[in-house]
């Protein structure tokens, strides 16, 4: 039994010393242009489920309507579109340099297969570790609830909505051509 519990020991301390010199010796990838680590996209989406799930609003404060869609889509351009683009827009030279890939969200499927009420804890709370920052401090809660509601419902917003969305202009910071 002891001769099991030092093998247990020593087994634990390999794979913890293996995994601290992985990360002392500058072997793990860090640049936003480097492969994932292995495994890296399993724990975080598996994480990062986990905590949404247990913390997102149950209920929506807020109607989804055309007022509500026209306010997100104002919030949106000013604070999303950066990274995760305007429709038929290029993606800006921040979208093309972070890791992971900020996901687009207004073409395609985007995020409207999730409740609003998730979207609104991504806003509000930001991803660790994707480059996505945390509003809660910086928009007011009308205004998470409006890019929210927008993204949840962006696949069936009215015309308005898409005319507002069409006319603003790709925000600054745009991909400049490589001389």
């Amino acid at each position: 039994m002891k001769s099991f519990v030092a093998g247990l020991i020593l087994g634990l301390l390999l794979v913890f010393g293996g995994a601290y010199f992985y990360f002392a010796s500058g072997s793990a990838p860090v640049a936003t242009d480097a492969e994932a680590m292995p495994f890296e996209k399993k724990f975080a989406h598996m994480a990062l489920n986990a905590r949404v799930e247990k913390e997102m609003p149950k209920s929506v404060p807020f109607t989804a309507d055309e007022t509500a869609y026209l306010g997100g889509a104002d919030v949106y351009h000013e604070h999303c579109a950066v990274c995760h683009g305007q429709p038929g827009q290029p993606a800006t030279a921040i979208a093309k340099g972070m890791f992971p890939k900020p996901p687009v969200l207004l073409e395609g499927k985007g995020v409207t297969d999730d409740p609003a009420q998730e979207t609104y804890w991504k806003v509000a709370n930001g991803i660790r570790m994707t480059g996505m920052p945390a509003f809660k401090k910086t928009l007011t809660e009308q205004q998470m609830w409006q890019v929210s509601l927008l993204l949840a419902n962006a696949d069936k917003v009215p015309q308005s909505v898409k005319d507002r969305l069409a006319s603003q202009p790709t925000p600054p910071l745009a991909a400049a051509p490589r001389p």
